[in-house]
């Protein structure tokens, strides 16, 4: 466990990660984006637009006032003409439904906004998720191997949380902002230029400020957004060790390494938030201030009668347009301080698609494999054909590209190993000169202590990992030939760490074969001894399995992996500690129908127990990656060296 979790690298969001979202959303939803953003425009010009028309009634509210004293003036005590009344209601009654048109027509919009961006917002986070998932599946092993898998899950969760709140919220509330300002400044500039150049280098003064605190916020959002999936990882780390750190009383240690990482995560959020939540009250002051100084400056102009320049002409500023103007420029305040607050949210959203698309971006597995596995036919004459039906023979087709013709090659199970060399990580060889010959239906065993080479040599064959040296041939082909999910398919595997998945008992045996009947599961089980506990299960072989197996034996649950590898009748099987969580009785049990299931087999034994490796044909003693002794049981007790004093008990594996 880590003592002093530290942050070593300082990210930062991409910032084309905005550009890839978009990207995305207009290629996933091509129609329904175009529609919103149309929906948007309208719901933000119409509601830019009232204040003219609000103008406008005012203006000849004042009018008409002015008319109707004056009619006073002249009829003293008199009743006012209706007339003019009437005159008066056929101006003002029009622009008054014109105005409410606006407020319907943007209700309209509105509503429709909200229900496609419901639909595109959670169907983009489906595709994306499906995206990664199929991303995830095509990772080499060594991603899995160097990256703590709660940082992972926390992609699915964190980031993707941040990615919902970009696309739902933040962009068209942004957008929105942006439409309603230009809008505004439109009208703006065709009431009064004076006024709307005021109001501009006040709105500068808050540009900067948002620039400068926002980019304060960026960088501690995307440490927020690793320290989540760094705080997920330990915790999910915790949860699959609990029995261990019970067992070894490390809870106040694991407290302690938790409250180093929590305490991390609370600094980077609380200066990220820190930095967002002072934004929205330092621009919406400096709002209120400029408003003031509009105002000011306004009626300052008026008092003055200062000639008033705009787009719609030259007159002097009358009162009937500063008023709609100061409602104007509280409205452009108030949208450039909702744009600042909405920043933070795409920023928080870019931080979390950042972390989203460095995953996505890992350079898959390649496979340049080009010779697949294939049901074969044999003739009387011997001849190998391919079939379209499964005939429980397979051939390996390899198509040669020179002359255009394609031989096939029996699956026997054949694999060689020369002279190869390994290293996971540049400069740390950890296989020198390896050299192994496994005939087909040879029993090949590994021995030797931890961290000897054994699984690594198990992975090789797999093309988990490709070699730096050497050749990997598989029945006379070189392993770098043939594709690796032909590869894998021709091989068995049996782990020490059992993976079950959710779902029936039944279900999980046949992950080894997808179109295996209910026949052969319950065979495979029974040839690998796990029919006498399975059908004790309350629901036999529906029995319902969640949480890896929880409800099983460590026993069980290898029984199960052992009936898995069975049912997929494999030429070529990795049995990888294979009974080492299995009691010495259960052992028995196990074995004989391991060798029934390894009859004609090629197989690979990784093994602590020697009584599980002693009737191997061929026994590899590996030491810090050097095969350095090779032979049967008998031999290699003969010659009195390492495999003797590990089996007489002079030396342990560790």
């Amino acid at each position: 466990m880590r003592k002093n979790p530290q942050i070593t690298k300082r990210p930062r969001a991409n910032p084309k990660t905005l550009g890839r979202v978009l990207k995305m959303l207009f290629r996933y939803y091509p129609a329904l984006v175009p529609i919103t953003i149309v929906c948007i425009v309208v719901s933000s010009v119409t509601a830019a637009l009232p204040p003219v028309f609000m103008q406008k009634v005012i203006a000849d509210i004042t009018e008409w006032h002015h008319l109707a004293e004056a009619w006073k003036s002249f009829h003293p005590g008199q009743a006012l003409d209706p007339v003019i009344l009437q005159n008066a209601m056929g101006e003002i009654i029009p622009k008054v439904l014109i105005l409410a048109s606006f407020y319907f027509v943007s209700l309209i919009a509105i509503i429709l906004q909200t229900q496609l961006m419901a639909v595109i917002t959670q169907g983009f986070l489906c595709k994306l998720r499906r995206t990664m998932f199929d991303k995830m599946q095509n990772l080499p092993i060594r991603y899995f191997d160097t990256h703590k898998h709660g940082d992972i899950m926390s992609h699915y969760t964190n980031d993707i949380d941040a990615l919902r709140e970009l696309v739902s919220q933040a962009l068209p509330s942004l957008l929105q902002c942006v439409i309603i300002l230009l809008s505004v400044l439109f009208v703006m500039l065709y009431y009064s230029l004076w006024m709307t150049l005021i109001l501009l280098v006040g709105v500068v003064a808050m540009v900067l400020v948002a620039r400068k605190v926002g980019g304060g916020s960026a960088k501690y959002f995307m440490r927020q957004q690793k320290a989540m999936g760094r705080t997920e990882g330990f915790v999910q780390e915790m949860m699959n060790g609990q029995k261990v750190i019970k067992v070894f009383n490390h809870e106040e240690q694991s407290i302690e390494d938790f409250e180093k990482i929590n305490h991390q995560l609370f600094e980077d959020s609380a200066k990220a938030h820190s930095y967002a939540n002072t934004l929205g009250p330092i621009i919406g002051n400096i709002g209120n201030i400029l408003y003031v100084i509009m105002a000011v400056s306004g009626g300052l102009m008026l008092l003055s009668n200062v000639r008033n320049v705009s787009i719609g002409g030259f007159a002097l500023l009358t009162i009937d347009i500063v008023v709609p103007f100061l409602n104007m420029a509280k409205q452009f305040t108030g949208n450039v301080n909702q744009a600042s607050q909405q920043i933070n949210a795409v920023v928080m959203g870019m931080a979390g698609g950042s972390r989203l698309f460095e995953m996505m971006d890992e350079a898959p597995e390649t496979d340049d494999g080009y010779v697949t596995l294939v049901n074969a036919k044999v003739d009387e004459t011997g001849k190998i054909s391919e079939s379209a039906e499964r005939t429980g023979k397979w051939a390996w087709r390899h198509p040669h590209q020179a002359d255009g013709t394609v031989t096939y090659t029996p699956l026997r199970g054949d694999v060689r190993l020369v002279e190869v060399d390994f290293a996971y990580t540049e400069g740390k060889t950890v296989l020198h000169d390896v050299t192994v010959f496994a005939e087909p239906g040879q029993k090949v065993a590994f021995v030797g202590a931890t961290g000897a080479g054994k699984t690594t040599i198990t992975n090789l064959i797999n093309r988990f990992y490709d070699i730096a040296d050497g050749k990997i041939r598989y029945d006379g082909i070189n392993i770098n030939k043939i594709k690796k999910s032909d590869l894998r398919q021709s091989l068995g595997i049996v782990l020490q760490d059992t993976n079950l998945f959710t779902g029936t008992v039944m279900d999980n045996i046949r992950y080894g074969r997808l179109e295996a009947t209910d026949e052969e599961c319950i065979a495979a089980a029974k040839l690998a001894g796990a029919d006498d506990f399975i059908t004790r299960l309350p629901g036999g072989y529906a029995t319902e399995l969640q949480n890896n197996g929880a409800n099983l034996s460590q026993g069980q649950r290898q029984l199960l992996a052992i009936a898995r590898a069975a049912v997929a009748d494999p030429p070529v099987m990795i049995l990888d500690e294979a009974t080492s969580s299995i009691d010495t009785r259960t052992e028995a049990i196990v074995q004989r129908g391991m060798d029934k299931l390894m009859e004609g087999r090629t197989v690979f034994v990784i093994a602590h127990r020697l009584s599980t490796v002693m009737n191997s044909d061929m026994i590899m003693v590996l030491d810090h990656g050097r095969i350095i002794e090779r032979g049967n049981h008998d031999t290699l007790i003969a010659q009195k060296g390492t495999y003797y004093r590990l089996y007489t008990g002079a030396f342990e594996l560790e």
